[in-house]
């Protein structure tokens, strides 16, 4: 420790000991409250040479603020804040020292967690965000480094100083992008301010990281990582059941399609309860020998390629809850949930020769037993009885063999099904799909075994299909085009 820090002392009662951390904004030290006597922690403001002093200003706001914020907290996963010290042009924060390493250390060092320590993070991690919340607080920051954790699971929810206060409006519009980008939602990528769901999306991320060992969106370069945020789909590999259908849908692409804190502490109730009966219940556990991270396959906003893996992750225990229970028995908004039907040769539908394209994915009959399609019409052109409002591309991707995945074999136990009513009930009942007056129908259309498996044109896409209750007519499209 330099000589300048040895009698360091602040605001006459926090004697400087050594730094303990630092990041973007800051360095925080280990102090000593001579008053109290007890260790603090200490976050200085400290910013590079030449920032506009304008914007140093707005920084220093960020990180009084960042007292006010957790000052306004009361939650057993939030560090508490203590003091706050402006003195010789520096400004210090002074609070709890929580003295553990953080969740990306520990899964750094011992390799993944247990789905139900995992579920126990999650459940304090969602604690701390439903109270900052609540109090209008967007914490924008949310990933594995400012997650840490005691020898005990105690979690502490670190970092806020760059959260964001909904009645604040002085420091939202700088027009600088605060956040890890690795752990940044995709509508935050896209410009759009930070809110609840961007933080859920980002406890998402954090816990794929805490299950899967290495970060869904983790690539060699930022450039790269937003990349895949934008145009790609993480699967899970070590993951099935209740929590798995938390993170995949914590994860989802439309904010609007994501489950709520409420609805957060739901699933983790039943995943933490299904995690102790089934799994190791120890902190972590360590990777297979000889096991890769295999990569996330590509996707669309709307036409999505889903890795089969998530299709049984998701589904093999709680999708048909998760589709069902999370918007209403057998419902979805203003549509009611029909049953799946299968396309194919064997299935109820012999020949499904459509396409999807948002908008322009019409057809003339509803779906039906027996009943052909081999052309859609245009939506905003012809009067229609039914609309294909979104796609699902499962199974093996193109040049998945070349990375050793094994092709793709039928979901077992009706969990195919399951996974596309809960999907397709899902993005229904999103913003992307207009609503009106009438009653909708809402049904899933999947391969069946056959056209899956077969060798010569497999088909593996689920299609999600809406049309009026009373089977009149349609004009327009439930799902237009997306804006330029």
């Amino acid at each position: 420790m330099s000589q300048e820090y040895t009698q360091r002392i602040v605001s006459g009662r926090y004697h400087v000991v050594r730094e303990i951390g630092r990041g973007g904004m800051g360095i925080v030290w280990l102090a000593e409250d001579r008053t109290i006597g007890r260790r603090v922690a200490i976050k200085e403001l400290h910013l590079p040479e030449g920032i506009d002093p304008q914007e140093r200003h707005i920084f220093e706001e960020r990180v009084l603020r960042e007292a006010r914020t957790a000052g306004r907290l009361n939650d057993p996963a939030i560090v508490t804040v203590y003091d706050v010290v402006q003195e010789h042009g520096n400004t210090f924060i002074v609070m709890e020292l929580i003295e553990a390493p953080t969740l990306a250390d520990i899964v750094r060092q011992r390799g993944p967690l247990s789905e139900a320590y995992t579920a126990q993070i999650a459940q304090q991690l969602v604690s701390a965000l439903d109270a900052a919340h609540r109090a209008g607080i967007v914490h924008r920051d949310v990933k594995p480094s400012n997650v840490m954790i005691d020898a005990n699971g105690r979690v502490k929810l670190t970092d806020f100083g760059i959260a964001q206060s909904t009645d604040d409006p002085r420091l939202t519009t700088s027009g600088t992008l605060i956040g890890s980008p690795t752990y940044m939602s995709p509508e935050r990528l896209q410009g759009h301010d930070a809110s609840a769901a961007s933080d859920l999306w980002a406890l998402g991320a954090t816990l794929f990281f805490a299950v899967e060992g290495y970060g869904a969106y983790e690539r060699t370069t930022t450039a790269a990582s937003i990349q895949a945020i934008m145009n790609e789909v993480a699967y899970l590999t070590r993951c099935r059941g209740p929590l798995a259908s938390l993170i995949m849908g914590l994860l989802n692409s439309n904010p609007d399609g994501r489950p709520t804190a409420p609805q957060v502490r739901a699933l983790l109730g039943q995943a933490t309860q299904v995690a102790m009966n089934t799994g190791p219940t120890s902190p972590v556990w360590s990777p297979q020998p000889g096991t890769t991270q295999p990569a996330a396959p590509s996707k669309g906003r709307r036409g999505l390629a889903i890795g089969l893996v998530v299709v049984l992750a998701a589904a093999m225990l709680t999708a048909g809850w998760f589709g069902r229970g999370l918007f209403g028995t057998a419902s979805a908004g203003s549509g009611k949930l029909q049953p799946t039907l299968t396309y194919g040769v064997g299935g109820n539908i012999p020949v499904f020769d459509v396409y999807f394209n948002a908008g322009n994915s019409c057809l003339n009959v509803p779906p039906a037993d027996k009943v052909q399609y081999d052309a859609t019409v245009d939506c905003t052109k012809e009067e229609h009885r039914a609309e294909v409002f979104m796609e699902y591309k499962t199974g093996m991707r193109n040049g998945d063999k070349d990375k050793n995945i094994p092709p793709a074999g039928y979901p077992a136990d009706e969990a195919l099904n399951r996974y596309a009513e809960s999907s397709c009930a899902m993005f229904y009942n999103s913003n992307e799909v207009l609503k009106s007056g009438k009653t909708m129908n809402v049904m899933a259309v999947i391969p069946s075994k056959e056209a899956w498996d077969s060798e010569k044109s497999p088909q593996r896409s689920i299609y999600c299909i809406a049309w009026p209750a009373d089977n009149s007519t349609m004009t327009g499209s439930i799902v237009p085009d997306e804006p330029s």
